[in-house]
């Protein structure tokens, strides 16, 4: 990675990225979330469940949704902290 690409991912604002269709709408992730930006989504996803939604704000790249979250490839977080860096 370039010192440019490296500097440019430092200072993106973290935010998740879920993939609504692979959500079991579990809600793990919302409970773990410690700024509480994620709620249920008021529609349903193919599993015919309420995926988890980011409300748009807020994040603070601590990746607890993603590490709580049962569901492989359900949640990202990017521009968030890497570990070691």
């Amino acid at each position: 990675m370039s010192q440019a690409s490296l500097e440019a991912e430092k200072n993106t604002v973290p935010e998740p990225i879920i993939n609504e269709d692979h959500c079991k709408g579990c809600g793990r992730c919302i409970a773990a979330c410690p700024r509480k930006v994620l709620r249920f989504k008021s529609t349903l996803n193919l599993r015919s469940v309420r995926p988890a939604e980011y409300i748009g704000t807020g994040c603070i790249g601590c990746n607890f949704c993603f590490y709580n979250c049962p569901e492989p490839f359900a949640i990202e977080v990017y521009g968030a902290a890497k570990k070691g860096s």
